[in-house]
């Protein structure tokens, strides 16, 4: 059973980033994408603070986001890293696998991946990942380095979209099939 403390919250400054954006794409009308809240259950918590300060996750959890945006179904988790690399110990095959189900049924599955030292973030296709995550698995690399993400799937901050993902859903939705793997 895994156990969560205070560094659970590692990344809630990007999600946060994104929770802003999916409120814009709601107003906007571009699509209704929604955080899926991870189950826990609290273990310990500080009444005077009112903050739970320990808890266990209740089941695996599966992606950060999901909805749909203009017509279109999506899922994707959000991941950040300091390093130059996006280390495969942070990506759970349960992860994987659905995001491979969710996309073998016609939706778009990724990671956004948040690098945190270049200031740059990037859409990360599920068949991408999924052939990575293979690779770790099979005692190959256990990450995946910076200088492999398509710069063609980076995801801008513009047009008062913090965190502007659906530009880089329709870049990589005009990529030809075998293009789509950084």
């Amino acid at each position: 059973m895994a156990y969560w403390k205070t560094q659970g919250l590692r990344g809630s400054t990007f999600e946060e980033m994104i929770n802003l954006t999916n409120q814009l794409y709601l107003q906007r009308g571009l699509g209704i994408i929604q955080k899926i809240p991870t189950p826990i259950t609290p273990v310990e918590v500080n009444n005077k603070a009112r903050i739970i300060t320990s808890a266990y996750f209740e089941k695996k959890s599966t992606v950060d986001f999901i909805g749909v945006a203009q017509g279109l179904a999506i899922c994707f988790d959000a991941k950040e890293t300091n390093q130059l690399n996006l280390p495969m110990r942070n990506i759970h095959a349960h992860q994987v696998d659905f995001m491979e189900n969710f996309r073998k049924q016609q939706g778009v599955s990724f990671l956004l991946v948040n690098f945190l030292s270049k200031g740059e973030t990037f859409l990360l296709p599920s068949e991408t990942l999924a052939r990575y995550h293979g690779l770790a698995q099979d005692g190959g690399r256990k990450s995946i380095p910076y200088r492999d993400f398509n710069p063609d799937l980076i995801v801008p901050n513009k047009n008062g979209f913090p965190v502007h993902y659906l530009v880089a859903v329709n870049a990589y939705l005009k990529q030809p099939k075998e293009g789509k793997s950084p």
